[in-house]
């Protein structure tokens, strides 16, 4: 699928109150996955997780590995692959939390808060049933 242009059903599905798992590889190449909430800007290709700065998908993003966002609900599924950089900047970081409170629940306060920006280059998945 092309990111810049998703049929309906992907831009439902991401729309809906799903957590993900965000995969990316630690220095020495092992697989980092941990679960979070993100959100989709349909817009601009640009997924985004809200999340401390330090943490090991900050650090994994800070050195540029690839990642991949994959959100799963029953036989649906997508997955959001890209490229990330982590921002400081107050007014993108509040912007992604004013993003997250809309889809899942405002977070608790976090000083150290960063926002991952991921520009997706390429999504995979199932949204529909196949015949349908």
């Amino acid at each position: 699928m092309d990111p810049r242009a998703l049929p309906e059903p992907a831009l439902v599905f991401l729309a809906e109150r799903h957590l993900a798992t965000l995969s990316g590889l630690r220095p020495d190449g092992s697989i980092h996955t941990v679960p979070v909430g993100f959100t989709w800007d349909d817009g601009a290709g640009l997924l985004r997780v809200i999340t401390s700065r330090g943490t090991q998908k900050a650090a994994n993003v800070a050195r540029g590995s690839r990642l991949s966002v994959c959100q799963v609900d029953s036989w649906r599924w997508l997955t959001l692959e890209g490229t990330g950089t982590v921002v400081e900047d107050p007014d993108r970081v509040a912007d992604a939390v004013a993003r997250y409170t809309a889809r899942y629940r405002p977070p608790r306060e976090n000083p150290r808060r960063v926002v991952l920006e991921v520009v997706v280059d390429r999504v995979l998945g199932l949204v529909e049933r196949p015949g349908t």
